[in-house]
């Protein structure tokens, strides 16, 4: 199997300081033949070893059974793959490159290909039971192969150029993974040059090599980390090993960008579970798992010796695991909401990632205290018996799959049912809403969170990925957006989004990553109990003078969307997409509206004029709302398609580049028309997921959520039967007797204990907001120290809403 670039550093396979020796750091050696091997070291007169065996253990996986089913599958897979990289490598006189495909080894992004798949050949020849496994001419063939690169490639001498992860993560990486499988066998001085080169690059896990005055933060400075840590256990260094123990709690900065403390800005985990990477981008699926492995590899690498890592606050790094990665974790697929531009990678879909995460969590359970420990296995073991389209075993190395049979096996250990609530992540602008059968994923941008992030030839479709795009995972369907959708889904009808339909052109075609942060402050919302919510977004189209207040309201089994103000003046044609399913290759499920089928021929399309409901077999309803306005808004059309496209076309990175292959899709599209330069437009849906036809057309019937408000001053709905009030102001006004003062997502319940009050700001503009309530409140329950509550028949609260960076404040009343 290939590896795309962060799954090859995380390592599925495997769970996924000064001069050395004799050697300066500026000189390049021609270094002796293969037959010069180091004497093998043993644990009594050398006091690393065990904790290189440990590193080599993490690597191959340890003792395991070849004959059951499922390591014999990891084991082929990965036989297959080093046999056919070793029968590829050009061993010629001559030769500028190890692979006709990497070729010259000279350049950065080729020598940075060519160090994981040695890797994976030395892998292969240190794993028993392959057909490579302990042999000397693969041994020869990766000491004179590693010699090569040295020598052509990645050495001390050579100045920065190009990309620099492959210089300062990716080629130090591999590198020292391959150090640790071969060492027994390596050359002393082969060693030491490799070491010398790994410690011109990588000196510290502290500081960006190619630019020290920058420091390296979040999942970055954890691989640097644990680079550090393999470099001084090969070089048998104590001291390099507890710099780079230090290096996660950024002791050299006095904790500043420590791994084990929440962040208020920048890259980071933050209190509220959010995960941000490359300052602005919201990776908890990618850049967050790669802190979360490389902290928790180095964690368990050097438990019990003297470079323990003994740092109080690594429960930041526990916490995380619940507050970060199990709510945007379905069924054991990463949500792509959090994947960032990694959607894009044909060889790393959401599954992959997710594999690759949750194996991440089983390796730090099994060092991690209770009562954390015992609670990820068993949701562990949930996310893996539930994912029976694409089997965890099916997607993970040897050491992985050996963690995870032993917690399928445990009796101790029942799986966990689905996470469900409501999760606001104001400080990444996500939304995730789950419920027993489903979950919805809202990514919205602002001038704080960008709308996306592309470059060095990756995602180059995302115009419109973090402007309101929303990602419905049902439990019967776990290939929504993994089987193909980004090559094939028509970039311009995301659903949830809004948008101007002009053409746009390829992002990210350079070198570097860059990203877009629209001028809107608004893009968040507040939760109510754990269980209903509300979000908001202003859209400030990017090149276009389209302009949209578009909100969500989140219930038990629906999710009301709302758009008002839609205004634009460009002569184009301006488009709200309610749904655009991947119905896979062949798929033909029936769709009604107002419970008439209509036609499943591929290229129907119909103008649903006055339709009050739609049903799409296998995903759900969708309710057309009466609502203020509708009378003149927008005609919902649908339409079935195929679309035929290919993974080249989203991403031509030197490393993770997609292939020419053409791949086709079904799709079924519904979505508002507001015409051509609308003005003042309007729209409401509801999704129904899961519901069945009857149901949506009784839940239209009997109209169970009232759509109150949807205009510029305020968007509100009413559910009656949950005592649910929910609305948001974009400046001051009222609604159903409920006032805000100014800019707010508020929540009202009424149930039979009280009365329950959420407040957000997530325009993050005022310092205090007056809140209204439409009912009469005798006294206050429980209520944040941010809000003060004045009872009575029109109870007053006063919300200090200054700097909680759009989070919400609660008050329970009575």
């Amino acid at each position: 199997m290939d590896l795309t670039r962060r799954q090859t550093l995380a390592l599925s396979l495997a769970g996924a300081a000064g001069a050395v020796g004799a050697l300066a750091a500026s000189t390049v050696l021609t270094l002796p033949g293969p037959a010069a091997h180091a004497a093998e070291p043993t644990a009594a007169d050398d006091p690393f070893e065990p904790w290189l065996a440990r590193a080599e253990q993490q690597l191959t996986g340890g003792p395991f059974d070849p004959a059951d089913p499922d390591f014999a599958a990891a084991l082929g897979a990965l036989d297959a793959q080093a046999t056919a990289w070793l029968r590829a490598l050009d061993t010629s006189t001559g030769r500028v490159a190890l692979w006709p495909d990497l070729s010259p080894a000279s350049s950065p992004d080729k020598f940075g290909q060519s160090y994981p798949r040695l890797r994976t050949i030395a892998l292969a020849w240190a794993t028993p039971g392959t057909s490579l496994t302990a042999r000397a001419d693969v041994l020869d063939t990766l000491v004179t192969s590693l010699r090569f690169l040295h020598t052509v490639g990645y050495h001390p001498n050579r100045t920065e150029s190009g990309n620099w992860w492959f210089w300062e993560i990716g080629s130090p990486r591999a590198l020292m993974d391959t150090c640790v499988l071969l060492r027994a066998r390596l050359p002393a001085e082969d060693l030491a040059a490799y070491l010398a080169t790994v410690a011109r690059f990588v000196p510290n896990p502290d500081r960006r090599t190619n630019i020290p005055t920058l420091a390296e933060t979040g999942a970055n400075r954890a691989d640097k980390a644990l680079i550090v840590a393999l470099r001084g256990l090969l070089a048998r260094d104590g001291a390099v090993v507890a710099l780079a123990r230090d290096g996660l709690s950024d002791v050299r900065d006095g904790g500043r960008n420590s791994l084990f403390a929440h962040v208020t800005s920048g890259d980071g985990f933050y209190a509220d579970g959010s995960f941000v990477q490359h300052g602005s981008v919201a990776y908890t699926g990618t850049y967050g798992s790669v802190l979360l492995g490389g902290a928790g590899q180095l964690i368990a690498l050097l438990a019990g010796s003297g470079w323990a890592v003994s740092d109080p606050r690594v429960d930041v790094l526990y916490e995380a695991v619940d507050r970060s990665f199990t709510p945007v974790l379905f069924d054991g697929l990463m949500m792509d909401a959090v994947r960032g531009r990694a959607v894009s990678r044909e060889r790393a879909r959401d599954h992959q990632d997710g594999a690759t995460t949750v194996s991440h969590i089983v390796q730090l359970a099994a060092g991690a205290p209770e009562p954390y420990a015992a609670r990820w296995r068993s949701v562990a073991r949930g996310w893996i018996e539930r994912n029976r389209e694409t089997p965890y075993v099916g997607l993970v190395g040897i050491p992985a799959l050996a963690r995870a049979k032993a917690l399928l096996t445990d009796p101790e250990v029942r799986p966990a049912e689905r996470l469900t609530g409501h999760h606001v992540f104001a400080d990444m602008d996500r939304v995730v809403h789950r419920r027993p059968g489903w979950a919805l994923a809202l990514a919205l941008s602002s001038r704080r969170i960008a709308a996306y992030e592309a470059g060095n030839g990756e995602n180059l479709h995302a115009w419109y990925t973090g402007d309101g795009m929303t990602y419905l995972y049902d439990g019967d369907d776990l290939d929504a957006f993994g089987d193909a959708f980004w090559p094939t889904v028509d970039p311009y009808r995301l659903p949830g989004t809004t948008v101007d339909t002009r053409p746009r052109a390829d992002i990210g075609t350079g070198g570097g990553t860059g990203t877009f942060r629209p001028a809107n402050t608004v893009a968040g919302g507040a939760a109510l109990g754990g269980r209903y919510g509300a979000a908001a977004m202003e859209l400030i189209a990017d090149g276009s003078s389209l302009r949209a207040k578009k909100a969500w309201f989140f219930l038990d089994n629906a999710v009301v969307a709302l758009g008002a103000d839609i205004t634009a003046s460009d002569g184009r044609t301006v488009e709200t997409i309610v749904e655009n399913r991947n119905l896979h290759a062949d798929g033909v499920p029936d769709l009604r509206v107002d419970g008439r089928r209509q036609p499943r021929d591929q290229g129907w399309s119909a103008a649903l004029a006055g339709a009050g409901w739609a049903h799409l077999e296998g995903v759900g309803g969708y309710v057309f709302p009466d609502h203020p306005g509708r009378e003149a808004t927008s005609v919902v059309r649908a339409l079935r398609e195929e679309r035929t496209g290919s993974w080249r076309s989203l991403n031509i990175g030197a490393d993770t580049g997609g292939s020419t292959t053409p791949v086709t899709r079904r799709y079924a599209t519904l979505w508002f028309d507001h015409g051509v330069s609308p003005t003042a437009a309007s729209y409401a849906y509801v999704l129904l997921p899961g519901a069945s036809a009857v149901a949506t057309g009784v839940w239209h019937h009997a109209r169970p959520v009232r759509v109150l408000a949807n205009d510029a001053t305020v968007q509100a709905i009413e559910a009656r039967r949950d005592g649910l009030l929910a609305a948001h102001f974009w400046q001051p006004g009222s609604v159903a007797g409920l006032t805000s003062s100014g800019p707010a997502t508020i929540l009202v319940r009424r149930h039979r204990d009280g009365v329950s009050v959420s407040v957000a700001d997530p325009g993050r503009t005022a310092e205090t907001l007056t809140v209204e309530l439409p009912c009469s409140v005798r006294r206050v329950v429980r209520a944040d120290d941010s809000v003060t509550v004045v009872p009575g028949r029109r109870p007053v609260l006063t919300v200090r809403v200054g700097g909680s960076r759009g989070h919400s404040h609660t008050a329970e009343l009575s």
